[in-house]
């Protein structure tokens, strides 16, 4: 079983992680960690990026973005979290042949939306004005049912 990180981390503080502890000084030029090291170990230490940090990582500069982007493993280990949210959508998804990041950018929001109706954040909704921004998405009829379920629960 492949360990997930659930850490987070803050935006801000990554980048300037990443400006003071990547950056080293070679004469006049600049090398960053991921044209030092192997790929291999590029991937290890973005796999310990959660979602939203791995997203802003791509874009710091062509080299991460082509080895995050180019590693399918990294959004593998993101999707399978999702995966246990909206087992349906993903298994889908991956039937279709789509990779591991297509995957998870479709399904990633539902993944997030479930889980908040699960966990009863919108239990005490009165009307559809007391519903917060991204708190509806497209789900499947068996996913509402199990919403539902909870919710009489509750």
């Amino acid at each position: 079983m492949q360990h997930v990180s659930k850490r987070t981390i803050n935006p801000r503080a990554f980048k300037e992680r990443a400006i003071s502890l990547i950056s080293i000084r070679n004469g006049e030029s600049e090398l960053n960690f991921t044209e030092m090291l192997p790929t291999e170990m590029s991937v290890k230490i973005f796999s310990e990026l959660d979602v939203r940090s791995l997203c802003r990582a791509s874009v710091t500069c062509k080299r991460w973005n082509v080895i995050i982007e180019g590693s399918d493993n990294l959004w593998r280990n993101h999707c399978l979290s999702a995966l246990s949210v909206c087992h349906r959508e993903v298994d889908g998804d991956r039937s279709d042949g789509l990779s591991w990041k297509v995957t998870l950018v479709r399904n990633y929001h539902k993944s997030c939306v479930k889980r908040r109706w699960l966990r009863g954040r919108y239990s005490n909704i009165r009307c559809v004005d007391d519903l917060p921004p991204n708190s509806m998405c497209a789900l499947d009829v068996e996913t509402w049912g199990e919403i539902l379920e909870a919710e009489l629960e509750r």
